[in-house]
């Protein structure tokens, strides 16, 4: 998986059971961002649980200046609804090869920068954002 943004390089990490994220310089679109990873052989990141959440994190940490906002797979469809009593609003992380990601919602994915526009009419991307240390 890999998370696009404005980044100095290209930084990778990985975790022991396989599953690697990598960051890249860019600054475009959700479309752009999910294409750009395809041609690298990857997705848009998404995260199974907290063990990946912090891999994903740190890594963005380390090697961004803050602020940033990195594109991530997740993604709420024209036709969901944004619902503000759900950790995810709505959001699902798009699926790797047309299958379903898994759904857990790591407990910090519940704190929206912005709360999503409410809306049943419109797809929407979601992105992490890095905040510059108070």
């Amino acid at each position: 998986a890999c998370a696009l943004a404005r980044t100095a390089r290209a930084a990778v990490r990985c975790q022991a059971t396989g599953t690697c994220f990598s960051a890249h310089a860019a600054n475009g679109s959700y479309a752009e961002a999910r294409n750009a990873c395809g041609r690298k052989r990857g997705n848009l990141a998404w995260v199974s649980g907290e063990p990946e959440l912090r891999l994903l994190l740190e890594m963005l940490a380390a090697e961004a200046t803050a602020p940033s906002l990195f594109w991530v797979g997740l993604k709420r469809n024209a036709s969901a609804c944004t619902n503000t009593g759900q950790p995810l609003r709505g959001f699902s992380w798009e699926g790797v090869d047309g299958g379903a990601a898994p759904q857990e919602v790591p407990a910090a994915l519940g704190r929206w920068a912005k709360e999503p526009v409410r809306s049943c009419l419109t797809a929407r991307c979601a992105g992490l954002h890095l905040a510059a240390a108070a």
